[in-house]
């Protein structure tokens, strides 16, 4: 399947993240912060990120707008899943490159549903 990085410095987050992806088969890999998550994205080259916002050392919409317009990178969908959830955080969000704008907690289903559409339109 493929491979997902989810950038958050949350553990509990990512482990409930990582355990609905890892049983759709994809490969997950994870970040504790800004810095660390777009260092990774150039690491790993992942098909997908997860981008938490409220996070230590670079926050999510400053590693959003490194991954998105990094012409290494910038190929790679990013999903902000957070709990910023006023329509201001959305739109901004999405100027940072982001292609969609999960609220935590973020439904199994509706993650799942994201993914793959970003998948499916990453491969097409």
């Amino acid at each position: 399947m493929a491979t997902i990085l989810i950038v958050d410095d949350s553990a509990t987050m990512m482990e409930g993240h990582k355990r609905i992806l890892e049983k759709q088969g994809h490969t997950v890999f994870s970040a504790e912060d800004g810095e660390e998550g777009v260092a990774k994205s150039l690491e790993l080259m992942p098909d997908l990120i997860l981008m938490d916002v409220v996070m230590p050392k670079m926050n999510g919409f400053q590693a959003t707008r490194k991954i998105t317009r990094n012409e290494t990178t910038k190929h790679i969908p990013v999903v902000i899943v957070t709990s910023k959830d006023q329509q201001t955080d959305i739109m901004w969000g999405k100027r940072q490159g982001a292609c969609d704008y999960l609220i935590k907690p973020a439904d199994d289903n509706m993650l799942r549903q994201t993914v793959d559409r970003f998948l499916a339109s990453a491969a097409s």
